[in-house]
């Protein structure tokens, strides 16, 4: 039986959605500082991405300080439970209709293949984004000594995890298409908060009384 389950709250909701577009606001004019494009002009991208840089930051802190104080840092503990038949659901099983091996609940949100993706992004790929940007934003332009080409390696490091999470962002619109029961349902959910579950499981994570007032609100 399922559930209508309130299952992103309204801080998660907002750092999911301010983490996207600073993301894509930070590819935006850090590619113009690479020189693939000219749209801000040079001098802005490099002021404009600096202050989005130090956004980012600041919603990281927060997003970390979030995660420990909710217990939903819990999503993110690798697991090899069915992590073969999502992958053979992702090859195979996704364009035969199979159903979906897992089933999202409060405090199992990503499937096997998600827990490793996001534990990834979160332990390795933004904490290497965040300090080969800042040492380069901060130590190459434009009043310090050290000369750019010294820095080259900490450029090509940080412009490869760029086309990383660029390409994590196109996995992560595509395969949200394909964990819900309509195309838009998981969208649909992380802009209303609200999502059916499975009854049984989510229900087991909840006190009695936690169930009267969910109930209630539904």
């Amino acid at each position: 039986m399922r559930n209508r389950t309130y299952i992103y709250g309204t801080f998660e909701r907002f750092w999911h959605w301010n983490q996207a577009i600073l993301i894509f606001f930070l590819a935006l004019t850090g590619f113009e500082i690479h020189g693939s494009y000219h749209l801000f002009n040079f001098e802005n991208s490099i002021i404009w991405h600096k202050i989005a840089a130090w956004i980012f930051l600041i919603l990281i802190v927060f997003a970390v300080f979030w995660h420990f104080v909710t217990g939903q840092w819990k999503n993110y503990i690798p697991s090899t439970k069915n992590l073969k038949a999502q992958f053979n659901y992702y090859i195979s099983g996704i364009f035969r209709g199979a159903p979906h091996p897992t089933h999202k609940t409060v405090y199992n949100k990503f499937n096997p293949i998600q827990r490793f993706v996001y534990l990834g992004l979160k332990l390795l790929v933004i904490p290497v984004q965040v300090l080969s940007g800042f040492l380069y934003l901060n130590y190459a332009y434009p009043e310090n000594p050290i000369q750019i080409e010294s820095l080259k390696t900490v450029a090509v490091i940080h412009t490869f995890g760029g086309f990383g999470l660029i390409a994590f962002i196109i996995a992560h619109v595509y395969l949200i298409t394909t964990s819900g029961e309509t195309p838009i349902t998981s969208l649909k959910a992380m802009i209303t908060g609200w999502e059916l579950l499975d009854q049984d499981d989510h229900s087991s994570n909840l006190s009695p009384d936690e169930k009267v007032e969910e109930n209630q609100i539904n």
